[in-house]
């Protein structure tokens, strides 16, 4: 599960790349950038999930 949850956050880290890419090229593609977005926003989440399983629940 970790070497899941460390490539989901390579993925996360290269979208925002390319994401930043393209709109500092001034892409005129709402879309694919849209879609890079909602993408990297599902990675956000599954990654959320993963580190939550992974870190033991502690009763205070």
């Amino acid at each position: 599960m970790r070497k899941r949850l460390a490539a989901l956050r390579i993925e996360h880290r290269d979208l925002d790349a390319a994401i930043d890419a393209l709109t500092g090229a001034g892409s005129q593609d709402q879309l694919q950038i849209a879609r890079l977005k909602k993408r990297k926003l599902l990675l956000k989440d599954q990654i959320a999930i993963f580190e939550d399983y992974l870190t033991p629940d502690i009763i205070a």
